[in-house]
């Protein structure tokens, strides 16, 4: 992560403004984050919590592009991800307790609780989030029960498909692993290390209570997800589309973005919610893999990690695994042979063919070629995948009608937005347009709808106060 000192007060946000251009932020997005650190900053000031009222570290923790991938990565495919420009702001000042206090400067909201390996994350609340973080750092490291007075700002829209859910506990993590000083313990060097894409992988455990290596799977926050938020938070490029495989998290090419080009992003107004029904709904698709890959092993005795991995143990294990799930009386009262023929078509062609050929059209610098591959994917999301709803496909196609390069929906689904790939000269006028021709068939979600640009930005870095 990039560290950046600057002189004077946290509140003086001209200056601040231009020390966060070494980051690679464009100027605009400098001058919203150094309002959003001051305003982080006087909330932990005002609320007068700690000895000395002053945040002592800060770190700025920005939302994610799914460009293709969609439910790819909890089984072992790829994806192709950017991290955005609206992100989190945070600000904290360590205590001399075990108490941690998180506080949302945005409306006010605070929760406090302890770092325990005991504690008891608050189900179907925002505060799920930090103290699922708390309590699995001090039980997979005994004696980092620290405890820290952290603020929050960010212009990262909630539940829209971005990650706000993985941003805010990466970014509580962050706090706390400096807090308690964990990069200087030879347990956290043993099981992390340096690598970022080794925490990204921790990270994605800490989220959906899996094992990373060693070190013991505990409770998550609800969600059966897999590592691809937390890759692109904390690996991202500036100006780059990485992708990606998984389970393990691996590196394998990265893109420019185009040149003069831009994401718009479309936000449908709909709700992506990790909670309740729309829980439900996101976890179907993974139960859909687990399904899958436990017909697998229970037929041919092997004990693959994952789908892909089945995937590519034979040259026919595709066409043995379409057999499975075809097969009416292997498969489960609550999973019919359709979803799972569905579900293992869609990952077939995301991961192994779309993404591929994707990266190939990227780096000869053929948009056609690209666009055509980006509406197959959307296709798939709404034919296969099942994860669309009217305002997600709606805003995929106006977008293309409207001239971007390629357009489709990303995150979990059911709800949250889209991406378009658009010429940067010409940005204003698409955005007008394409508000315009959304609201006109939803009316009804004027109010929480949003449409704004963004390069590929920066991944998760440091603010170093002086």
């Amino acid at each position: 992560m990039t560290e950046l000192s600057f002189p004077g007060s946290l509140h003086e946000t001209d200056d601040l403004a231009r020390a966060l251009a070494a980051s690679g932020l464009g100027r605009a997005a400098c001058r919203s984050k150094a309002r959003l650190f001051a305003k982080a900053a006087s909330a932990l000031s005002v609320a007068g919590r700690n000895v000395d009222h002053q945040p002592s570290l800060a770190y700025f923790v920005p939302g994610r592009i799914e460009v293709l991938g969609k439910h790819t990565d909890y089984a072992g495919g790829r994806s192709m991800v950017a991290a955005a420009e609206r992100g989190l702001c945070l600000v904290a000042a360590p205590r001399d307790d075990n108490e941690i206090v998180v506080l949302d400067a945005n409306n006010g909201e605070t929760v406090v609780f302890l770092a325990d390996p005991d504690l008891k994350p608050r189900e179907g609340s925002w505060a799920n989030y930090p103290m699922t973080v708390a309590r699995r750092m001090a039980r997979d490291f005994p004696g980092a029960v620290r405890g820290a007075d952290v603020a929050l700002a960010g212009d990262l829209p909630q539940a829209a498909g971005m990650s706000s859910s993985s941003v805010l506990m990466i970014g509580v993590f962050l706090c706390l692993a400096e807090v308690n000083r964990l990069s200087a313990r030879d347990d956290y060097w043993r099981h992390i290390g340096e690598n970022k894409i080794d925490l990204a992988g921790y990270l994605a455990a800490v989220e959906n209570g899996g094992n990373f290596g060693r070190l013991q799977g505990d409770l998550g926050v609800g969600t059966f997800g897999g590592s691809e938020d937390h890759t692109a938070i904390l690996c991202a490029e500036n100006g780059m589309i990485a992708q990606y495989g998984y389970c393990p998290v691996e590196f394998e090419k990265s893109f420019p973005l185009p040149p003069g080009h831009l994401f718009a992003v479309g936000l449908s107004g709909v709700k992506a919610e990790k909670t309740g029904a729309a829980l439900e709904k996101y976890n179907a698709a993974s139960r859909l893999v687990s399904t899958l890959l436990e017909l697998w092993r229970r037929e041919t005795g092997r004990n693959d990690a994952h789908l892909a991995a089945a995937l590519c143990s034979s040259t026919d294990a595709p066409e043995k695994l379409k057999r499975l799930a075809s097969n009416r009386s292997r498969a489960s009262a609550t999973h019919e042979p359709q979803p799972l023929l569905a579900r293992l078509e869609h990952f077939m062609l995301e991961s192994g063919e779309i993404i591929p050929q994707a990266g190939d059209a990227l780096s000869a610098g053929d948009l056609h070629a690209f666009g055509r591959l980006v509406d197959r994917s959307q296709h798939a999301a709404e034919e296969l995948l099942g994860n669309q709803v009217p305002e997600t496909r709606c805003l995929a196609a106006s977008a293309r009608r409207l001239g971007a390069a390629a357009a489709t929906s990303f995150g979990a689904g059911f709800g949250g937005g889209v991406w378009a790939l658009i010429e940067a000269k010409g940005a204003e006028k698409f955005l007008a347009s394409w508000s315009d021709e959304y609201l006109r068939e939803y009316p009804h979600r004027r109010q929480d709808a949003l449409f704004f640009t963004t390069p590929a930005g920066p991944a998760a870095f440091r603010v170093e106060l002086t």
